[in-house]
């Protein structure tokens, strides 16, 4: 437990320096007390330096106070080695510029890598800072035809700084080496509070700073006085990066000491800044794809592939692709060559002639029961998926169980996986475990999340049990227990069951030499923490919080529901990365404003030991603010995070029988108050164009002031569909009236769409009887609730939609479809319906949830739709959160194909998503999100371009922020031959 006392001198003594942002909130100290490890250590701070002196103010002032000091990039840790209980200094946050990237001129030399396997010397270089995110060094470096090798699997969130802390791989670090093959020198401070700049001097390299010192004589001192131990026992295969990477101390290895610190996580020095290799992007790549009957008859084939020079090797089996087909579908997984393990081999060079032909010796030598050659990049990327995402989805467990990262990447030699892997499988299965490994076989490593029982109340001991023998079994191989992660908490314990002691001794002195006093990520390799301390998952154990939106996957329980989110940080990805989630941490990249983050939170919540208060906690409800419930995350998150539903739920349980803010009754409850209003839509439209009455609405309402209140229909689509049929009410489809043997569609109204857009469902009604269906506008008013879920009233919200369901169940009953048109308001009847209604009503929303379309799904159903000749028409499409993460948009993609416009499809979101961006408070970060895809994006559109958007939230801030007309798929298509553009 730290000492309010030190905490209160560092928070003055940082303050004195003039380092800006420190946080030792409650709040913050959540977010941070976890990685994407098993483990929780709540820290005293959390400081985000703007600059280098800041880092050095932090180390000096922390160690003053004798706080220890965590280096941090995304926290995707997963040993748990970006985690501490001192000060955590945050580099992401604004440590992340590119100094400078060069390619090497023909003559002009460059930076030798001794010892590479990525090919001798890089063909250019970079210097960078420790926060900058490798997806966005690699965006830079493509634009000089060059590429930095390494490129883990969280490529668009982790940062350079966390690779040197792990000596980060990936699945081309077969090709291009480990990071420590591509560094070329770093800028570091000592646990004492030494600066130095090791390897490669460039211009950006700090003024100042000796090369050599007596720290770095020392250390070369003891490498040389220690030659046995680094020859025989480090750096014996290239997947061995447990402990500390000395062998690069040696002579033959030109006694690097920047490359012997990569990989030391922090515990040696702080990284201040790298300077980094690049080498040339291929021109041309393979994918070769081989299949055997089980994943250690792959692994068995290895020595052999590798023999051909591949870039990558990686290895799977049927437990991944059974687990994308049940979560994703069955077309998530092409066909692959026969078998139940595979290998993807990928080639690369300059020339397509000699790939095909390395290809097919490869093939020949493979001694596999079938096998692809995939040259087309698109085929390709698909098949990667498979490996991406099975990845993620069986961290949600095999058997209804979660699965855990205790022991997550252990590597052997790759001649040896084979049998590796089958004593493994026995291992696992003896301790009762169930997992879904792969991993890069062609350098031996297997990655494994396995369902320990760490709730149960042996769970500990028994997870104890399981890394013992899990450790002696790999070291028992020559192998490592680290291939990839780092030791962290997670196993440097276990260290001595594959080092002897004289090894051990001299880890133990190398810390002495580079931190002395232990103020760097302490409990970390050297004078480990014990692996069953700290552990996270128990903490929750005996623990239920019942919802009332159905968690049918977590037994309709929150805290274990929250506990979905393993930190691995998708959501930390760069926007233009794709996906959708989390719009607001692209617009603040504030970890509290990310899934994680959140889900962070509201895991204390659940603990209870530092965010107190439960529900009503302040700290929840400040990591819920900017929460836009998008719903992105419950397709982008590979755990399947529902943030969304989570936010209801707490403020559904913070508000029941409670006073709740003004815009809960206002925008949350909007359909009431419009449906009210019905009679005074004329007065209303005139009220909103004068400003005193505006300006006086927006304020009642608790909207911002800076938005334009949004004008009704002078003739609702409800009172237009009963025009059509004046003499009585428009019977149900297909019991009376015209074209009775069509198809039958009931065209749901929602509020948006009927008082709002009715031109659209206007479109869509002609759009579809030309199609060959029979159309009818449900003639009564009804609604989904989504703004009463939204707002957390989801007592009122199961009334609302009670009476939709009964409504439309009587036209699903009959035989009808039901079409929507509001992306929003229809993933309420495909999904949050089902889980929010009970008894005979959650019947008949199951009903109507199965007989819910697009119209885009209409369409491509259709008994005689002929898609219009479009071509030549450019479109910019920006499909709303809920249509890309609930209904799926695959369908409009498919019907705007046909029509053969030219489509670029915008990704993220619009940032307004419903009542979210147009209350006060909210204005400044929904332009932010608007601004990171979908406005520069229309504003580079080409003169004539259509802009589509099918929220109507997305239209609003269309129309707001850039005086942009978008239109509906239904306007588009009913306009058969486009005459007036939008742009």
């Amino acid at each position: 437990m730290t000492d309010p006392e030190q905490v209160n001198g560092l928070l003055a003594g940082l303050a004195r320096r003039g380092v800006t942002e420190v946080d030792a909130s409650t709040l913050s100290r959540g977010l941070y007390a976890s990685d994407a490890s098993l483990y929780r250590v709540v820290p005293a701070a959390v400081v985000r330096p703007r600059h280098v002196d800041e880092v050095l103010a932090t180390v000096e002032v922390a160690a003053e106070h004798e706080l220890p000091v965590t280096s941090r990039g995304a926290g995707t840790s997963c040993a748990g080695n970006a985690i501490g209980p001192g000060v955590v200094i945050d580099f992401a946050r604004h440590l992340n510029r590119i100094g400078t990237v060069q390619r090497n001129e023909p003559g002009q030399g460059g930076y030798e890598m001794r010892g590479s396997r990525g090919g001798g010397a890089g063909a250019g270089w970079a210097v960078v800072q420790p926060g900058v995110v490798h997806a966005s060094l690699q965006r830079m470096a493509l634009g000089h035809g060059l590429r930095f090798g390494p490129d883990p699997s969280t490529h668009t969130r982790c940062t350079v700084g966390g690779m040197v802390g792990n000596n980060a791989c990936g699945s081309r670090a077969l090709g291009y080496g480990r990071t420590a093959d591509n560094v070329l020198g770093l800028d570091v401070l000592t646990g004492d509070g030494e600066r130095l700049s090791l390897g490669a001097q460039t211009d950006a390299s700090p003024a100042g700073i000796a090369a050599e010192s007596a720290t770095v004589r020392a250390l070369r001192d003891l490498g040389d006085s220690h030659l046995e131990v680094l020859r025989t026992q480090l750096g014996r295969f290239g997947r061995q990066l447990s402990g500390y990477g000395l062998q690069h101390l040696l002579p033959e290895h030109g006694r690097d000491v920047a490359r012997a610190l990569v990989g030391s996580e922090g515990s040696l020095a702080v990284v201040l800044g790298a300077t980094v290799r690049l080498v040339d992007e291929p021109a041309h790549r393979l994918l070769v794809v081989l299949g055997y009957p089980s994943m250690p008859d792959a692994a068995d084939a290895v020595p052999a592939v590798l023999r051909h020079a591949p870039v990558a090797c990686e290895g799977l089996d049927a437990r991944i692709t059974d687990v994308v087909r049940s979560r994703r579908g069955a077309g998530a997984v092409p066909p692959l060559p026969r078998g139940s393990g595979w290998l993807f081999v990928e080639l690369a060079g300059a020339a397509k002639p000699a790939l095909a032909a390395r290809a097919a010796a490869l093939t020949a030598d493979a001694g596999a029961l079938g096998h692809e050659v995939v040259a087309d990049p698109r085929r390709a990327a698909r098949l990667w998926r498979i490996r991406e995402d099975g990845a993620g989805l069986a961290a949600g467990g095999l058997r209804g169980k979660p699965a855990h990262a205790g022991w997550e990447d252990a590597a052997v030699p790759p001649d040896r996986l084979g049998d590796y892997l089958r004593a493994f499988e026995t291992l696992t299965a003896e301790h009762d475990l169930v997992g879904a490994p792969y991993g890069h076989f062609g350098d031996g490593c297997v990655h494994v999340r396995l369902d320990f029982p760490l709730a149960a109340s042996d769970g500990v001991p028994r997870f104890g049990a399981f890394l013992d023998d899990a450790a002696r079994l790999v070291a028992s191989y020559g192998g490592s227990l680290s291939g990839e992660h780092g030791d962290g908490r997670a196993r440097s314990e276990l260290l001595p069951l594959m080092y002897t002691p004289e090894a051990m001794r001299v880890f133990a002195e190398v810390k002495q030499l580079f931190d002395p006093h232990d103020r760097l990520n302490p409990g970390v390799v050297v004078r480990p923490r014990p692996v069953l301390t700290d552990l996270r998952p128990p903490r929750v154990r005996h623990q239920r919080w019942p919802t009332v939106l159905r968690l049918v996957d977590d037994g309709d329980d929150l805290s274990q529901a929250v506990h979905r989110c393993t930190g691995v940080g998708s959501c930390l990805a760069d926007p233009r990365e794709g996906g959708v989630m989390c719009p607001s941490y692209a617009a603040t990249r504030d970890e509290k404003d990310s899934t994680r983050g959140r889900a962070r939170v509201l895991q204390e919540m659940i603990d209870g030991s530092l965010v107190t208060g439960g529900w009503r906690a302040p700290e929840v409800h400040a990591a819920l603010e900017l929460c836009l419930a998008c719903k992105g995350c419950v397709t982008d998150c590979p755990t399947g995070v529902d943030m969304a539903t989570y936010k209801a739920e707490v403020l559904h349980h913070s508000y029941r029988r409670r006073l709740r803010p003004r815009s809960h009754y206002t925008l949350g409850q909007l359909p009431r108050w419009i449906r009210l209003a019905a009679p005074l839509r004329r007065v209303v439209n005139t009220a909103a164009r004068v400003a005193v009455t505006a300006r006086f609405a927006k304020w009642l309402a608790g909207i911002d002031q800076r938005r334009a209140l949004p004008r009704r229909a002078d003739r609702p689509l409800r009172d237009w569909a009963r025009s059509r049929y004046p003499t009585k009410p428009t019977p149900p489809a297909g019991q009376g009236g015209p074209g009775q043997s069509r198809p039958r569609v009931v065209l749901w109204g929602d509020t948006f769409t009927n008082d709002f857009a009715p031109e659209s469902g206007r479109a869509a009604v002609r759009v579809l009887e030309t199609a060959g269906y029979a159309v009818e506008v449900l003639p009564r008013a009804s609604c989904c609730g989504l703004t009463w879920i939204s707002t957390g009233q989801l007592d009122a919200a199961r009334r609302v939609l009670g009476r939709t369901m009964r409504t439309l169940a009587v036209h699903v009953d009959a035989g009808d479809l039901v079409l929507g048109l509001e992306p929003s308001c229809t993933a309420v009847l495909r999904d949050d319906a089902v889980r929010l209604l009970r008894g005979t009503e959650r019947s008949a929303a199951a009903r109507v949830a199965a007989a819910t379309r697009t119209l885009a799904e209409l369409l491509l159903a259709a008994p005689n739709w002929n898609p219009p000749d479009l071509s030549g028409v450019q479109v910019v499409v920006q499909p709303h959160c809920h249509h890309a993460s609930v209904l799926g948009w695959q369908a409009d993609a498919e019907v705007l194909a046909s029509t053969g416009v030219s489509v670029r499809r915008v990704g993220g979101c619009c940032g307004l998503a419903g009542n979210f961006g147009v209350e006060a408070g909210h204005h400044d970060v929904s332009v932010a999100i608007a601004e990171q895809q979908l406005l520069p994006a229309v504003r580079t559109a080409q003169p004539g371009a259509w802009v589509l958007a099918d929220g109507f939230s997305c239209r609003t801030q269309l129309a707001d922020l850039a005086g942009i007309s978008a239109v509906h798929l239904a306007d588009f298509l009913d306009s058969a031959s486009p005459s007036q553009p939008a742009l």
